[in-house]
């Protein structure tokens, strides 16, 4: 594939819609929109209402087109964008014509791609943009919009300075071993290391906690047979999504829809009851629900206030003390319209909220919309994906590798770990990776992008 093939796609959304963007990228591109325009002047950067023809100079539409002229457009390349009425025949015909003028269709994310390649984004903004279009919340949308200003480009280059300047040191004391060089240079070192390795630590905990901003929350709904657990479902859809029934056992796998709870769009899971069965089916759909607990970021824990506390109550109060340690947990004490006969008091320890499902369920949307919210309360510069996570991860192993040999004097193991860890932080936004990778890597990208 060559980086000099003038490249079209559709850039907007398939469907109806006003407007349709058609974009083109590369050398051919002003030669494309002369052709389909019948015009010879373009003003970069000025948009011009234009009739659009195909090759047979039959006209398909007027619209709006506008010229980028290289470098100063997305890709580093000419660009024309064909802004025409929005619909799945017209750009259809638009995209068929600008290819017939010489284009080809270009490849999912190629137009990134091209814009790495050519130094006009990193790969930490390219990612950022896909992800942007993706965005599951307020919160994920504001934190990806730092990444495309270039936040984490600045807090890499930040640790990655600093390293340097330790490097140069042990280098200093290697080639000049025998000058007079401060007594107090290695504890310099020491210091300035631990200071990065407590700054890069922070960093990559900081984003595992925070990933479910960026993939979406899940929130499981846990608790023995017949304590609500379908009926607060079907009541947050407001909708009959789940059988409710007497019947212990009716839900006997889970159930999973999305929701939006204040900003946040979030994945609800309702579980099978949770109890000691016979039942090979109603077995596997037990074990699932604790899946679900483990995967969850939110556990409802629901417990009818109606019934006495029993052995399978307790068992729930098991789970949550094993499973959901590090969850956000609240217990329901549902059927509080009824005389109450489970206490309280057995529940000390975590957040409670007495309702009655079929009646009310506010006071559950306001205390998990204030838990979402809470999430997203903090400022720390955060990694956004998987593959710049491991990256910080594998430099983070030869920075604390690097802390044995610096205590020792022996610097030139020190320089190579040293090293070793700039090369896993440079992969963070400018990876050094083979042609077919990057196809890869951009290939996860949508069309037009």
């Amino acid at each position: 594939m060559k980086t000099s093939d003038t490249i079209a796609a559709i850039a907007t959304a398939h469907g109806i819609g006003s407007i349709a963007i058609v974009r083109v990228s590369g050398s051919d591109a002003l030669n494309i929109a002369k052709t389909l325009c019948a015009k010879e002047n373009f003003e970069p950067r000025r948009a011009i209402l234009s009739d659009i023809y195909d090759f047979n100079k039959e006209l398909i539409d007027r619209g709006i087109v506008i010229y980028f002229k290289a470098p100063f457009s997305f890709t580093g390349e000419d660009i024309v964008e064909f802004q025409c009425h929005g619909g799945v025949t017209v750009a259809k015909m638009v995209l068929d014509a600008v290819c017939e003028a010489g284009a080809r269709v270009a490849m999912p994310g190629e137009f990134s791609k091209r814009a790495f390649l050519n130094g006009k984004i990193d790969l930490d903004e390219a990612e950022a943009i896909a992800k942007l279009i993706e965005a599951r919340s307020e919160d994920a949308a504001k934190i990806l919009a730092r990444h495309l200003k270039g936040d984490l480009k600045k807090a890499v280059e930040k640790i990655r300075e600093d390293l340097i300047r330790i490097l140069a040191y042990a280098e200093v004391n290697i080639d000049y071993a025998e000058e007079d060089l401060p007594q107090d240079m290695l504890e310099s070192m020491l210091f300035q290391l631990e200071e990065i390795l407590q700054n890069l630590k922070r960093m990559i905990e900081s984003s595992k906690r925070r990933q479910a901003l960026l993939d979406g929350f899940k929130i499981a709904i846990i608790g023995k047979p017949n304590t609500g657990k379908s009926s607060l479902l079907n009541a947050l859809l407001s909708y009959e999504r789940a059988i409710v029934s007497d019947i212990a056992g009716t839900t006997r796998d889970t159930i999973e829809e999305s929701i939006k709870i204040g900003t946040h769009l979030v994945r609800i899971v309702d579980t099978a009851g949770i109890r000691d069965t016979l039942d090979e089916i109603e077995k596997v759909g037990v074990k699932r629900s604790l899946e679900a607990v483990r995967q969850s970021d939110i556990v409802l824990a629901m417990f009818d206030l109606s019934r006495e506390f029993d052995k399978e109550d307790m068992k729930i109060l098991e789970i949550l003390k094993k499973e959901a340690r590090d969850k956000e947990v609240v217990v329901l004490l549902n059927k509080a319209d009824l005389p109450q006969k489970s206490k309280e008091s057995l529940f000390e320890g975590y957040i409670t909220l007495k309702l009655s499902v079929k009646q009310d369920i506010s006071p559950l949307i306001d205390k998990l919309k204030e838990i979402l919210d809470s999430f997203g309360r903090f400022e720390e510069t955060i990694l956004i994906n998987k593959r710049q996570t491991e990256a910080a991860e594998k430099a983070l192993e030869e920075l604390l590798a690097s802390k044995a040999p610096l205590e020792e004097n022996e610097l030139e193991i020190f320089a190579l770990h040293i090293n070793e860890a700039l090369k896993n932080l440079a992969m963070i936004t400018r990876p050094m990776e083979s042609g077919e990778l990057l196809d890869k890597m951009f290939g996860e990208f949508c069309l037009g992008k």
